[in-house]
């Protein structure tokens, strides 16, 4: 699918209105620009209301996406503040221009593109990194719409220890954290929350350290029999850990530390959660991949 098409698929379940033959180019591209206009201040104002609490959960825009983002995973944000994902399977990157539901371009990484089970994407500063299930970093630079980008591949020697599902980076640190999804290794370690810090530049060959959390402590009142992240983030205010986990619709927010400042279930109308961000002006991000509708990418205040 070309970028072109794909953005009309990412604004088709958004406009409304048909008609008994096909509309010029001119007309369709009008009444785009109508609805994205619409869409601006729709989202403008509803930041613009006084937070009072009483609207947490309330979802500020909802885009869905193109069939080429049906497995849409990890989140992150540029330095600029620009919105990145990327498709499951395939080493692709797609950039969202998140306030008009517009996709804005796509590359790939490797000459003939890369496959792999990739599971989050994190940028550091004007780098950025995939992760796979299996805990390999794919390390390459932004590429313009269409290329292919060259890449470097780490392995921070975790493949066994965990099925992992998420990547942030933590400034503070100066580490990438790699969320377990799946503990793979017998002991008390299937009892916690564990997420490794791989320290850069390039891990240096050392093995990464180890924050964990009694997943009694993290699950508290909510029914979840276990935890299973799908994406983590940095409170850009706080410095905390955010993470959400699609099995148990769960959204959840520690400190570097390890301690649970809250843990709860994700705003109504979320499934399939599968990537998180958080911006500077205050908006929570959710992607979530296709199931029973489409894959879309909902906004949320984030207090």
């Amino acid at each position: 699918m070309t970028l072109k098409s794909a953005a009309s698929a990412l604004l088709a379940a958004l406009l409304a209105g048909s008609a008994c033959r096909q509309p010029s180019r001119a007309a369709t591209a009008r009444a785009d620009s109508v609805e994205v206009t619409s869409r601006v201040a729709h989202l403008a104002g509803a930041l613009a209301l006084p937070d009072s609490g009483t609207r947490r959960g309330a979802v500020l825009a909802r885009w869905v996406l193109a069939q080429d983002l049906s497995e849409i995973s990890g989140l992150a944000l540029t330095a600029d503040g620009r919105l990145l994902t990327h498709e499951d399977n395939t080493g692709r990157v797609f950039e969202v221009d998140y306030r008009r539901g517009e996709l804005v371009k796509e590359f790939s990484i490797g000459a003939q593109m890369v496959r792999a089970d990739f599971e989050g994407i994190a940028a550091v500063d004007d780098t950025l990194f995939l992760l796979a299930s299996d805990g390999m970093l794919y390390e390459f630079q932004e590429g313009e719409n269409g290329d292919h980008v060259a890449y470097t591949f780490h392995d921070p020697g975790l493949k066994h220890a965990c099925e992992f599902e998420g990547v942030a980076f933590d400034r503070a640190i100066g580490a990438l954290l790699l969320a377990c999804k799946n503990v793979r290794t017998a002991g008390p370690l299937r009892d916690s929350l564990v997420i490794y810090r791989w320290v850069l530049p390039g891990g240096g060959g050392h093995r990464p350290s180890r924050l964990t959390v009694p997943l009694a402590q993290v699950i508290g009142a909510n029914g979840w029999k276990g935890l299973h992240p799908s994406d983590i983030t940095i409170d850009p205010f706080s410095g905390n850990y955010v993470l959400v986990a699609a099995e148990e619709r769960a959204l959840i927010e520690i400190t570097p530390a390890g301690a649970v400042v809250f843990s709860r279930a994700l705003p109504a109308g979320i499934a399939r959660a599968e990537g998180v961000a958080i911006t500077r002006d205050s908006i929570l991000i959710i992607s979530s991949e296709a199931g029973q509708g489409p894959a879309t990418i909902s906004l949320y205040r984030w207090p």
